[in-house]
C-alpha cells in the first residue's frame, strides 16, 4: 500500500491501493470512535460502490445510513446540503460521529461542507472514487458548494482524516470522466513538476496511473502542508482554475465539465502570458498538444468580454483585481495580481 502523509492541523493518511475500497470500513475503524456513520453520495456511485461501502462499515461495527443525492453539478448547492442536515439529524448522530464522502469531487465538496457545519464540525472521511478527486479535490480540506453567483462561494477548510484512493474505481468510469481528471494532472506538471509534464507527454498516464495518483498528492500535499489555508503558494494550485470557473458559470454548470473548463482556461491564460513575453515560448504549444493528447478542448466560443466579467465573482477576485496564476516555464508558476479592468485585453 502507498501511504502519503499529510501534515496540516489535522495531520492524516492518503492510502493508495487497489481494492481498497471493500476495506474501507476496517481502515476507518483505525482511524475514528465513532459510533454512527453517514455515507454520501450521489446517484450514480451509489449503484456500484455504496453497497460494498456499507457493508464494510457495518461488518465493522459502525452504524451507517446512505444518503444518495442527484449525479451532478447542478446538485452542488445549499439545498442538497440542508438535506444532508435533516438525514444525519435524524439519524441522531452526534459530534463524535463521521460523514464518508463516497464519489467524485461533487461528493467530496458537500459531503464535506456539511461535515465542517453540522454540529459546529464532525470527522470525515473521502473515498475519491473519479481521477479528478483522486488527484486532487479530495485531498487539501477545501470542501463546499455553488450559489447563483459563482462556484465555490460557500464553503470552509475542513481536513479529513483519511482518504481512501482505490484505482480500480476507475475502471468504471466513462472515458469523459477520465479525460476531465486528467486537466488536473496536466496542471501539477505545469505549475510545480516538469518531469511529470514530460511523463504525460511520453507515456499513457492510464498505463501508470497509481503512480500518477500518488505524485499529484504528494505535490498537493507538501503546498497545503506549507499553505493550508491559500494564504499565498497554494494559490498556485489555481492555474487555469479562474477562467475555467468562469467558463462553468457561463455555462450554468452544465455542458461543460470541470476538467475541460480548467484545460480551455490553461490554455487560454498561457496564451495570453506567453503573447506577454512572461512565459517562455512554446509552452503554450505543450500544453496544447497534451491536452489534445487527453482529449480535452482547448477552445471556447464564449466571449471573453463575458468571461472576463464573470471572473469578478470568483474567490480569488477583490478589491478590483484578481490573483491570476501564470507559468514561466512548465514546472515553474507564479501569481500576479491583475486589475480586473485589464483581465479582457489581457487574455484578448
Amino acid at each position: 500500500m502507498r501511504v502519503v502523509k499529510v501534515q496540516t492541523n489535522t495531520p492524516y493518511d492518503i492510502l493508495i491501493e487497489r481494492g481498497l475500497i471493500k476495506n474501507a470500513g476496517r481502515l476507518i475503524k483505525n482511524v475514528s470512535g465513532a459510533s454512527k456513520v453517514t455515507v454520501i453520495t450521489d446517484s450514480n456511485v451509489e449503484k456500484i460502490y455504496a453497497h460494498d461501502v456499507v457493508l464494510s462499515l457495518n461488518e465493522n461495527g459502525f452504524n451507517t445510513s446512505l444518503f444518495v443525492f442527484p449525479a451532478g453539478e447542478k446538485s452542488k448547492n445549499l439545498s442538497a446540503v440542508s438535506d444532508m442536515y435533516d438525514h444525519m439529524a435524524e439519524f441522531h448522530m452526534s459530534r463524535k460521529d463521521l460523514v464518508v464522502a463516497l464519489g467524485g469531487g461533487v461528493a467530496g465538496d458537500m459531503a464535506g461542507f456539511a461535515a465542517s457545519t453540522y454540529m459546529r464540525g464532525i470527522d470525515f472521511v473521502q473515498i475519491p472514487t473519479s481521477l479528478l478527486a483522486q488527484v486532487d479535490s479530495s485531498v487539501g480540506g477545501k470542501t463546499g458548494v455553488d450559489i447563483k453567483q459563482g462556484k465555490n462561494l460557500v464553503g470552509a477548510f475542513h481536513q479529513p482524516i483519511l482518504v481512501i484512493i482505490d484505482p480500480n474505481t476507475l475502471k468504471t468510469l466513462p472515458e469523459y470522466y477520465i479525460n476531465d481528471g486528467m486537466a488536473e494532472v496536466i496542471k501539477y506538471g505545469c505549475i510545480k513538476d516538469d518531469a511529470l509534464f514530460k511523463t504525460l507527454e511520453d507515456k499513457n498516464a492510464l498505463e501508470i496511473i497509481d503512480d500518477v495518483i500518488e505524485r499529484c498528492v504528494s505535490i498537493k500535499r507538501d503546498v497545503v502542508n506549507r499553505d493550508e489555508k491559500e494564504a499565498g503558494e497554494r494559490m498556485l494550485l489555481n492555474f487555469g482554475h479562474t477562467l475555467g470557473h468562469s467558463l462553468e458559470k457561463i455555462y450554468n454548470f452544465e455542458g461543460l465539465s470541470h476538467g475541460q473548463a480548467v484545460a480551455i482556461g490553461m490554455v487560454m491564460i498561457t496564451k495570453a502570458s506567453e503573447k506577454a513575453g512572461i512565459t517562455e515560448k512554446g509552452t503554450l504549444e505543450k500544453i496544447i498538444s497534451l491536452c489534445k493528447k487527453y482529449n480535452l478542448p482547448i477552445d471556447d466560443k464564449a466571449d471573453i468580454g463575458e468571461i472576463a466579467k464573470t471572473c469578478a465573482g470568483d474567490k480569488k477576485a477583490g478589491g478590483g483585481s484578481v490573483n491570476l496564476v501564470l507559468l514561466k516555464k512548465i514546472g515553474e508558476s507564479f501569481t500576479r495580481k491583475t486589475p480586473l479592468s485589464e483581465l479582457e485585453n489581457f487574455i484578448t
